[in-house]
């Protein structure tokens, strides 16, 4: 009997202990997400303001022709998996979205995690980087990810760029697929003043605008997939807290039961030589 419940006792503590860690991970996952949902604001409004300087300079006319650059005969892919474990299926619905595997030329993975989920698929990526642990990194990774693109468009490896990544719609989190270029030119705003003093010719000025434009694109895709990689593996260590405390209200309800048969037993015992002394005496 006292076996039984220093077993029972010892299993207690390690639940105890294993959502004590499930606890901390969640308070981590939670305030990246928040960290990363905060600072989108901040690219979002970069990336508008960039774009309305495009739409100044280009007018109207120049908007109504559509892609800066036309055509789609080899396009590339960004996906961004995820970097950690503990956040469900999280890579596996992101990679679920290619219609194809794609040619290993043309696909560039994040996230440590996915990648090795891809391997397994038999996805192997042209490159491939690790998602910063925090956010002041992720304008770096957009950096590699912008130099790395560049590199795959001189080389002729692709002539446009589509992203798969996860993002938050209507409070779910889903999986989405844009195209970062050609850029849309019909997608810019309505510019607040038309045929600005410019002194250098507009399609050099546009050159530099849509590389800074592409880069605040790929920042703000980074943020989104990092805090959908939080909020799942929030959303997971949720679930795993849930279960841990039913699993320890099973095992505290079990030792009162085994502690109760203890003392039952030792009431018998007290009993039963207290009658078997009577007797004797």
């Amino acid at each position: 009997m006292t076996e039984r419940l220093a077993d029972i006792s010892a299993r207690i503590e390690s639940i105890s202990q294993l959502g004590a860690v499930v606890n901390a991970m969640k308070g981590i996952a939670a305030a990246r997400a928040h960290t990363a949902r905060a600072q989108l604001e901040a690219v979002d409004s970069y990336a508008a303001t960039i774009a309305a300087v495009m739409a100044s300079a280009l007018g109207p006319e120049a908007r109504s022709q559509g892609n800066l650059r036309p055509g789609k005969a080899r396009t590339g892919f960004l996906v961004f998996c995820a970097e950690q474990g503990f956040a469900g299926a999280f890579s596996e619905r992101v990679l679920d979205s290619l219609d194809t595997v794609p040619d290993p030329e043309s696909l560039f993975l994040i996230g440590s995690r996915g990648l090795s989920i891809a391997a397994v698929r038999g996805i192997v990526p042209a490159w491939s980087a690790a998602m910063p642990s925090h956010t002041p990194g992720i304008p770096k990774l957009a950096d590699r990810i912008t130099r790395v693109i560049y590199d795959a468009v001189g080389a002729g490896l692709i002539e446009s760029l589509e992203v798969i990544f996860t993002g938050l719609e209507a409070g779910r989190l889903t999986v989405m697929r844009q195209t970062l270029f050609p850029i849309d030119l019909s997608n810019l705003p309505l510019a607040a003043f038309e045929n600005p003093l410019m002194q250098l010719p507009v399609e050099e000025l546009i050159d530099s605008f849509g590389a800074d434009y592409f880069h605040s694109l790929v920042c703000k895709t980074a943020l989104h997939a990092f805090a959908a990689e939080n909020e799942a593996r929030l959303e997971a260590m949720s679930a795993a807290g849930s279960q841990i405390a039913r699993e320890l209200e099973v095992f505290r309800a079990r030792l009162r039961s085994v502690r109760q048969e203890a003392i039952t037993a030792e009431i018998i015992e007290l009993g039963t030589g207290a009658a078997t002394a009577l007797e004797q005496s």
